[in-house]
């Protein structure tokens, strides 16, 4: 169990980029650690590596102190970091076997397990290909498989999927499982709230350094408002004035407007909304179950002091 109590690192006095954070991780479970850039992900995950020194709190791994033996993290819990991994002058599949040797593999399992990553991302066709020729989505695919290959006890990922084609990318969520299926515990760093939340049991959302919210997807869903999402793409940039009760505020980004409703509201939602098309004061509309995104969106706008109208991130849902 990777156990983290109380952490507080501040790279200035007074200026905490985690503060206070306690959460854990056990063998076959995935832990989603979201937020935005400067929310203090990675600087928490480097924390646990060894890289980065607490000012304050606890990092344990079955009680073996992670903070006072920095050598022991490094050998138990294995890093993708979120910089490109250094592949100039070697090929992926020379860096991935490496790895897995100074991790402990003997020569044939580095070897045998390797290939199989390979195999598995569907990037056999660059394994042997020298790093600088690479894309970013194959030099990223190759730094998951040299944290993948013999990991230790703990597995850290942060923001695994940057650069990666969609494809590979669901390749890669099911060998986040596999890797939990096998035992391990996996710390996932990511800013995708819709791919994390088809890919991680357990989700901790921070923000400006401190957890704002804990719990499964499901259980982090109950505290959206309302149960469905109207969303509308207006035809010109004028604000839509709603004609229906709202179940919470109303979101807009440019065109798009967000809006919370009820499934007892949704048949009038549904009308007003094609009322809004034949006029030509929309063009598409959508309505969905309300996802991970819109409590996420609300827990960093109250975070913030804000009400998220104003967040830039898209939507992902399908329009009508």
């Amino acid at each position: 169990m990777l156990r983290i109590h109380q952490l507080r690192k501040e790279y200035k006095p007074g200026e905490p980029a985690n503060d206070g954070i306690s959460l854990q991780v056990g063998p076959g479970e995935v832990l989603g650690l979201l937020g935005h850039n400067g929310a203090g992900k990675t600087t928490l995950i480097n924390q646990v590596v060894g890289l980065l020194r607490p000012t304050a709190g606890e990092i344990t791994l079955d009680g073996h102190d992670l903070v006072a033996d920095p050598a022991f993290a490094r050998r138990f819990c294995a890093l993708m970091p979120q910089a490109h991994a250094p592949l100039d002058g070697v090929s992926p599949r020379q860096a991935v076997e490496t790895i897995g040797r100074i991790r402990g593999a003997r020569r044939a399992e580095a070897r045998e397990r390797t290939a199989e990553l390979l195999a598995e991302l569907d990037i056999e066709e660059w394994a042997d290909t020298i790093g600088e020729r690479l894309s970013g989505g194959v030099r990223r695919l190759a730094a998951f498989a040299m944290a993948a290959v013999w990991p230790g006890r703990v597995v850290m990922l942060d923001e695994p999927t940057n650069d990666v084609d969609p494809v590979r990318r669901r390749l890669l969520w099911g060998q986040v499982r596999a890797l939990a299926e096998a035992g391990y515990a996996v710390l996932l760093v990511t800013h995708n709230v819709a791919e994390a939340e088809r890919s991680v049991d357990r989700l901790t959302i921070l923000d400006q350094g401190r957890i704002v919210a804990k719990g499964t997807p499901a259980e982090l869903r109950e505290r959206a408002a309302g149960e469905l999402r109207l969303e509308l793409l207006a035809s010109g940039t004028a604000p839509i004035e709603p004609e229906i009760p709202a179940a919470g505020p109303t979101r807009r980004t440019g065109r798009r407007h967000l809006m919370p409703i009820t499934m007892a509201t949704a048949p009038d939602a549904l009308a007003w909304a094609r009322r809004l098309r034949d006029a030509g004061t929309i063009d598409e509309f959508s309505i969905t179950p309300t996802s991970l995104e819109d409590v996420y969106v609300g827990l960093i706008g109250n975070a913030n002091g804000n009400d998220g109208s104003n967040d830039p991130r898209g939507s992902s849902a399908v329009a009508a």
